[in-house]
């Protein structure tokens, strides 16, 4: 964000929440902004490559705290959640660190990579095994997502007709818009009509109203509880069950931050601790026969303001 992009957006915080919740927003975006420069510098972390794993089962944003809240569900997540570092903050800075990186050229292209994450647009297809960029044909307009049975339906079939050396999953979930808050806040789904411009979209306005406190962080952390149920119900549990995996880790691209250290969501290259700390979850997969994936991939090409969309929708623009 320039300094004349802050300008613009304080005048709009001050004109919609007042000149002291506009101001204490734009003082606390500020901050935010400053240290995501700080960590342009210095950042920390490491690379996926490093670690030993056959399947990694990616929950974009999922903080080790949440899946600790719901492990007590879920037989295969420890009551103390295990954790390692994020070479990323954010998605975009994960993704072009872990899989635009010639010094692990030969495991990449051994790998598959399954993804919802809209940032896989920036992965050059040739460097691995195989690309299916599930975003492109598996999106939602009512949940303004991917849902994860989506891609857990495509990652069965391709480990199933591929078997490739090693596999990634990425899935959207936890990541906002909660399904619960799109629920409870309709109008954070009005889209722009023809020739209309500043659309309101679901994550993005999420976070402005929790910056000025017009809903509270226990409101925003049972939704993105809620999420992380919905990714381990409907995608999780439905790939350990249809495909063949002696070591699959769970774990997150990058975590989110719900006003520590005065950031919101998670801004790339921001070396706070909450976005950087990622569950990191051994288990195994048995592939029992009993589901049979029957969605077909595509060649959607979308069009650039296509894309835009689906980025503002998810909070990145």
């Amino acid at each position: 964000m320039t300094l004349q992009d802050w300008i613009d957006e304080s005048k709009e915080r001050i004109d919609e929440h007042g000149l002291l919740n506009g101001g204490q927003g734009s003082a606390k975006a500020f901050w935010e902004g400053a240290l995501c420069r700080v960590g342009h510098r210095w950042n920390y972390g490491t690379h996926i490559f490093e670690h030993d794993w056959d399947v990694l089962l990616v929950l974009d944003t999922c903080r080790p705290d949440v899946l600790e809240d719901v492990a007590h569900e879920y037989e295969y997540v420890p009551r103390d959640v295990p954790s390692e570092t994020s070479i990323g903050s954010a998605s975009i800075e994960w993704v072009k660190k872990n899989f635009t990186n010639d010094d692990y050229a030969e495991e990449l292209s051994e790998t598959a990579y399954v993804t919802s994450n809209l940032f896989s647009e920036h992965i050059d297809p040739d460097d691995l095994y195989l690309l299916d960029e599930v975003w492109r044909y598996g999106w939602n307009d009512d949940d303004c997502t991917t849902p994860p049975e989506v891609v857990a339906d495509r990652a069965i079939d391709v480990m199933r007709e591929h078997d490739p050396e090693r596999m990634v999953v990425h899935l959207m979930q936890p990541h906002a818009p909660y399904r619960s808050m799109l629920e409870e806040f309709p109008e954070w789904r009005v889209q722009p009509g023809p020739g209309e411009d500043d659309p309101s979209h679901p994550a993005r306005e999420m976070w402005e109203d929790l910056r000025h406190g017009v809903i509270s962080r226990q409101e925003i952390w049972q939704a993105y509880r809620d999420n992380l149920r919905w990714v381990l119900d409907d995608g999780v549990d439905l790939m350990l069950n249809n495909m063949d995996a002696d070591d699959v880790v769970i774990t997150a691209d990058h975590g989110e931050s719900f006003g520590e250290w005065g950031v919101y969501a998670h801004p790339p290259y921001c070396p706070v601790p909450v976005l950087k700390n990622v569950p990191w979850v051994h288990t195994s997969a048995t592939d029992s026969g009993e589901y049979t994936p029957d969605i077909e991939p595509d060649e959607t090409a979308l069009a650039e303001d296509e894309v835009e969309d689906r980025l503002e929708a998810l909070g990145y623009k």
